[in-house]
């Protein structure tokens, strides 16, 4: 089955992903898929498309989109984006789908709300990575992809390529979701490591920046939103929460999480910053707050950059889920996946 895609952004997790379906071509062979990238639409460096398919592998070394052949605007947020989904949606095809990795809007959730409301009405199946439209605008969006027959698919928002999202959805089933908690920045667990160690915390800070770990502007991790959005998008595709990021009870670091660090460590317990979510009758408590855990508590263990998140359900109690190992290739992995789960749905 040929599958025509268009890439809304082109960031590292894009053009991995891009180098991804090349490695992954005969795998996917194997499951009757031939993705077939169309269309790229950038914020900065413009947007191309060919209905015979773009040279995905050499678009991933570029850094000027508008410089390749077939360019047909100069930027994301013009109607470049909408004229490549609209293109995209008059293809003759065995199915169509758009992928969405914007940078994430916590406030808004925009533009990759827009992107996928876009995309849903051109007859495109979609995947996002961006949190944004999770966090956001779940119910609307994907009761608008259920009525149109389309599939709405988020894997990589939350935990790079760990399957929590299909974890429930495909093994799960008749389970009743009652909350779950997690340690689900990896950033924020890394800073409370060093911290617990005796670095600095302004100084731990820039040398995750150094190395990467940390984005060049933090805030989003260390102030607690990052996660705050995660929990809304967990809360909403699992408890029907209908809540966005600012409805998260929020906490982030401080370098007075230093000493609150250690002190807990001497006591034998791990300082974490925990984002949960759970049902109270019609009520939902989501937070994102700084907690100390027993010693052998599953999320006490996690060093680094390491995530786990426990999910809490009936009849199959507590089950937890670790991510030790993080990063872009996990999330372009994350597309692949939802790809894969279209192609199965369509096979039905």
């Amino acid at each position: 089955m040929r599958i025509h895609i268009a890439l809304i952004g082109f960031g590292h997790v894009a053009r991995r992903f891009v180098r991804l379906l090349d490695e992954s071509r005969e795998a996917l062979r194997a499951l009757d898929l031939e993705p077939v990238v169309v269309g790229i639409a950038t914020r900065r460096h413009g947007a191309v498309f060919d209905a015979a398919g773009l040279e995905a592998h050499t678009l991933a070394t570029l850094s000027n989109l508008a410089a390749a052949s077939g360019a047909v605007g100069p930027a994301l947020d013009s109607p470049t984006a909408a004229e490549i989904l609209q293109r995209l949606g008059r293809m003759r095809s065995d199915a169509r789908v758009m992928i969405e990795t914007t940078v994430l809007n916590v406030q808004s959730g925009e533009p990759a709300i827009s992107h996928v409301r876009a995309a849903l009405a051109a007859g495109a199946h979609v995947i996002t990575a961006n949190k944004g439209p999770v966090a956001c605008a779940y119910r609307r969006l994907a009761d608008d992809a259920e009525a149109r027959r389309l599939s709405f698919l988020h894997e990589g928002a939350v935990m790079d390529g760990i399957p929590i999202f299909n974890l429930v959805r495909e093994t799960m089933p008749a389970a009743t979701i009652h909350g779950f908690r997690g340690v689900i920045n990896s950033t924020t667990n890394h800073m409370l490591c060093a911290l617990e160690r005796g670095e600095d915390y302004a100084a731990a800070l820039v040398r995750m920046q150094a190395d990467g770990v940390a984005e060049a502007d933090p805030s989003l991790d260390v102030d607690g939103w990052d996660a705050a959005a995660k929990v809304a998008a967990m809360a909403n595709v699992w408890l029907d929460a209908r809540i966005t990021p600012a409805a998260v009870a929020r906490e982030g670091l401080t370098p007075a999480c230093g000493d609150r660090a250690r002190a807990a460590l001497r006591a034998g317990r791990r300082l974490k910053l925990i984002g949960a979510a759970f049902r109270d009758g019609a009520r939902i408590d989501a937070r994102v707050s700084l907690e100390e855990l027993p010693a052998d508590d599953p999320l006490a263990i996690l060093d680094g950059q390491a995530n786990a998140l426990e999910i809490q359900s009936t009849p199959l109690g507590r089950v937890v889920i670790t991510e030790r190992d993080g990063g872009l290739e996990k999330t372009a992995y994350a597309l692949l996946t939802d790809l894969v789960t279209i192609r199965r749905r369509l096979g039905r």
